[in-house]
């Protein structure tokens, strides 16, 4: 796994006015959506200033973040908590996701030639035994497809179509970040 090259000039303009400030680290697209532009960002595991980054799947679509931000008030992390101690099919499952992320992170950890044995073994969410952070499970099932992490998945099924409104972000009015 190299560099995305199909990561351009443009999408870093749209992921900066998605996200308010600049990307960071970014090794690729994880996800586009329907309208074409970035929804997920595949993240290298040391940004550039140095600092370990154990979140290699990066949810920039401010219209899904907010949407999944209700989604963590309701509730829904408790519920699925509960779940996985009680359901040991779904908590194989998770368990599953979880070393997908970390095989991925390793193969763009190498594909980059960086070592960062900081979060050697850690992924992201919770994974694999807890449920803490919606946007990152749904992150992963977005850029991993389906079936690879049943929470994203479930995530993403209770989310709907969120681009169906169009656009989060006019790409002809975003701005490339400053050095790009």
């Amino acid at each position: 796994m190299s560099k995305d090259p199909g990561f351009s000039a443009d999408d870093a303009a749209v992921i900066t006015a998605q996200l308010g400030r600049p990307p960071r680290g970014v090794h690729g697209i994880g996800h586009r959506c329907a309208c074409g532009n970035p929804s997920v960002v595949v993240t290298e595991p040391r940004l550039p200033n140095g600092t370990p980054f154990p979140t290699t799947y990066y949810l920039t679509c401010p219209r899904v973040n907010s949407r999944i931000g209700t989604l963590e008030a309701s509730g829904l992390m408790k519920e699925m908590q509960d779940r996985l101690g009680t359901d040991p099919e779904l908590a194989a499952a998770y368990r599953a996701a979880h070393e997908s992320y970390l095989a991925d992170r390793a193969a763009i950890g190498a594909a980059c030639e960086l070592d960062v044995p900081e979060i050697d073994g850690i992924s992201a969410g919770g994974m694999p035994d807890r449920v803490k952070c919606l946007h990152v499970l749904a992150a992963h099932a977005l850029a991993a497809g389906p079936g690879v992490n049943p929470l994203g998945d479930e995530v993403l099924a209770i989310l709907g179509d969120w681009w169906a409104k169009g656009p989060c972000v006019d790409p002809a009015e975003a701005t490339a970040p400053a050095g790009e």
